[in-house]
């Protein structure tokens, strides 16, 4: 296994801990935001997986670079799928982006994405390097997604898994 594989498997790993956390969610609930939050589950699952297609779209790129055009417009050039409705369309634009995400990067191959690309701060960094990042922006937005279950009185999906129930 060489490091693309290694980084696609903690991707798929993160995202399917995502899923798992949506899932766990009150469906009738997913529409509320917890006070002084920003975004609903639901609006959060449509970022996680506009940001996947944002950074699986650059970093597969040859000419990718995230400076290139504003944060939204690269967003609107990625990430065409409209906003999901229901807690079955989320998890599927999850699981799906991912695959498609995940075919990009592989298709692109090890050597383009040793190469660097220009981050949002203007620093060039390796492609590989990067996908880190992307893995740690959907861990911190699993990690949301378990403090909503908190919120609403339910028991985050890695912890049941954690604790075998």
């Amino acid at each position: 296994m060489h490091l693309l594989d290694e980084l696609l498997e903690a991707w798929r790993y993160t995202r399917e801990g995502v899923i798992a956390e949506l899932a766990n969610l009150p469906r009738e609930r997913l529409d509320e935001r917890p006070s002084g939050v920003r975004r609903s589950a639901l609006e959060l699952a449509r970022h996680i997986v506009d940001s996947g297609w944002l950074m699986a779209g650059e970093l597969s790129r040859p000419d990718g670079d995230f400076r290139r055009k504003s944060y939204d417009a690269l967003v609107a050039e990625h990430a065409t799928d409209p906003a999901p409705r229901n807690r079955a369309e989320a998890l599927d634009r999850l699981r799906e982006s991912h695959e498609r995400g995940a075919a990009m990067l592989r298709s692109a191959g090890l050597a383009l994405l040793e190469q660097p690309i220009r981050q949002f701060n203007g620093v060039p960094a390796s492609r590989l390097s990067w996908m880190h990042h992307g893995i740690a922006h959907e861990e911190y937005h699993r990690g949301q997604l378990a403090l909503y279950a908190r919120l609403l009185g339910v028991t985050p999906a890695l912890t049941r898994a954690i604790e075998g129930s």
